[in-house]
């Protein structure tokens, strides 16, 4: 149960537009989202971080999904985890690819360039931090400094918002849900302190 209740969309007129710009992207409101209209400079803050990162840029959106969703996992945030599964398929990623994320390493669905960006997620997420120069030389012959700067800009933004949720015990909502449940359950995801 969510340790502060989330205002609702439309209480704060001034983050109006960035509330509609996120429910564009996702297909719904974030109760984190509407958690953080008691200041609302913190939300026109996260909507210009999450445009330069998930929005811009020349690395696909449905990897940086993947790549926030594997930082996630490294933090422990269920709610972003969900959240990024969601995100992943809403974003036009196979829903075979979702399901065999956590398989990466091995799985055919991957190119080698996916595979790396997914292990600098993990290991950008992980804390104490798991990258390695050895692993920023494997990035670099797939990626370009601007592309890493992008990947890592991702891990950051899953920063910040694993450590809101998890503070906040963040309720999630319906269809981040069916996606933790379908595309998650398997590696031990479940709603935990998260659930409505």
């Amino acid at each position: 149960m969510a340790r502060m209740k989330p205002l609702p969309a439309g209480s704060v007129p001034e983050v109006a537009d960035a509330l509609s710009a996120f429910k564009n992207r996702m297909g719904f409101h974030a109760n984190s989202l509407l958690t953080m209209q008691r200041r609302p400079n913190i939300v026109k803050a996260l909507a210009a971080l999450g445009d330069a990162t998930v929005g811009e840029g020349t690395v696909d959106v449905g990897l940086k999904k993947m790549v926030g969703l594997m930082a996630s996992y490294a933090a422990g945030c269920l709610y972003c985890q969900a959240h990024q599964a969601d995100g992943s398929q809403f974003m036009g990623v196979d829903e075979a690819k979702i399901s065999a994320l956590f398989n990466y390493e091995k799985s055919a669905l991957f190119t080698p360039a996916e595979k790396v960006a997914l292990e600098f997620g993990l290991a950008g997420g992980s804390v104490p931090n798991g990258v390695t120069d050895e692993l920023f030389l494997r990035l670099r012959e797939h990626w370009d400094e601007s592309q890493i700067v992008e990947l890592l800009g991702v891990i950051g933004l899953f920063g910040f918002l694993n450590r809101w949720n998890d503070s906040m015990a963040t309720d999630l909502e319906e269809a981040p849900t069916a996606s933790g449940n379908k595309f998650l359950a398997e590696q031990g995801w479940e709603s935990g302190k998260h659930g409505a």
